[in-house]
């Protein structure tokens, strides 16, 4: 039996973020800092009624109990980010354009450890072939609320990624070394490491391997970018069936101390600390460094990133660096990441 939340529904998901000062306190996302995001309530599930169905272009269909995912497959352990699809949307508006969506800041998205299954080892056990491997899509779905705009939610990605071992693509079980809470998708989700959160779908129920995208509406007909002339939906409908659905997240660095409009204290020498968090573009981690800026892009400092994460390519990295700023004056602070291969990302700024 599906129970869901009382608190929370079709009309009014849950959907925050914390702010982004306590965001970049710690390197793994604590659950009670962790931003949430839902298009209908959350279901309170059962682990030892629940299954999820592998179907569709299979050899062997299957109906794996959460007890069998746990015992009959290794456990893989992964530290990845998961963000949001509409991460900074609230910059995106004030720099760029005005876009449809929750107004989000500069903290949806959460760097956690998550623990379970390949879904390679599910598909094998199917009878998944990498032959079979040509043109085919692995769908997602959860058929156990219904949605803002469908009646369930779905996302899909390509299946070679999803055979691929260094994708590290799981269905979790565990988030941050204890079972995932209702809100992350308990008792079992699915992590997609370097793609965006609206494919991460929670309370999962169905796996299908099949020739075509989902159908779902948040696959078809949200979390793509559209042309700068797609202003409302009007003019947006023509461009749904034509655009990619998001995948791969761009990177990205985010100042997150001093907060945008802060009064500081400047040090004896004239500087101010500034930290933030910064992620790497989809598998192409991890992020090799970060700069930050005081007088518009002229010079940058190079950040101290905190710990180690050459072997971590889905992390984000904690960063933190000193600029100088004259006494008394208002001052923009921008930052950029550096990926090892040579891509960077959009200077951000954030006022103090």
């Amino acid at each position: 039996m599906t129970h869901t939340h009382t608190e929370y529904s079709v009309q009014n998901p849950l959907n925050r973020e914390p702010p982004v000062k306590t965001l970049v306190a710690s390197f793994i996302t604590p659950e009670g800092i962790s931003y949430d995001r839902n298009h209908g309530p959350i279901p309170h599930l059962t682990a030892d009624t629940h299954t999820v169905r592998i179907d569709g272009t299979v050899p062997s269909p299957l109906c794996l109990s959460i007890h069998q995912l746990q015992t009959e497959f290794p456990q893989h352990e992964v530290i990845c980010a998961l963000e949001c699809a509409g991460n900074r949307r609230h910059a995106m508006r004030t720099l760029l354009k005005e876009v449809q969506g929750i107004d989000w800041g500069d903290a949806a998205v959460m760097n956690c450890q998550w623990k379970g299954p390949r879904l390679r080892d599910v598909l094998l056990r199917a009878g998944v072939t990498p032959d079979l491997n040509r043109g085919l899509y692995v769908a997602f779905s959860c058929y156990q609320v219904q949605c803002q705009d469908d009646d369930w939610f779905g996302s899909s990605v390509e299946l070679k990624r999803c055979l691929d071992e260094d994708m590290d693509v799981i269905l979790a079980l565990e988030m941050n070394g204890s079972p995932l809470s209702p809100n992350h998708g308990y008792p079992v989700r699915v992590v997609l490491p370097g793609v965006a959160g609206a494919r991460w779908v929670k309370w999962l129920d169905r796996i299908t391997v099949q020739d075509h995208e989902s159908s779902n509406f948040y696959q078809q007909h949200d979390y793509k970018i559209l042309p700068p002339d797609a202003v409302d939906s009007a003019s947006a409908e023509p461009y749904w069936g034509r655009m990619p659905a998001m995948c791969d997240m761009p990177v990205n660095s985010v100042v997150g101390v001093p907060e945008h409009g802060e009064t500081v204290h400047l040090s004896d020498s004239g500087t101010v600390e500034v930290k933030g968090y910064a992620v790497p573009h989809g598998a192409d981690g991890p992020v090799t460094g970060v700069q930050v800026s005081a007088d518009g892009g002229e010079t940058w400092v190079d950040a101290e990133i905190e710990g180690s994460s050459t072997e971590r390519k889905w992390c984000w990295v904690l960063w933190r660096a000193r600029v100088s700023v004259e006494r008394g004056t208002r001052k923009e602070i921008l930052s950029r990441a550096l990926i090892g291969v040579g891509m960077c990302s959009r200077r951000i700024r954030s006022g103090i």
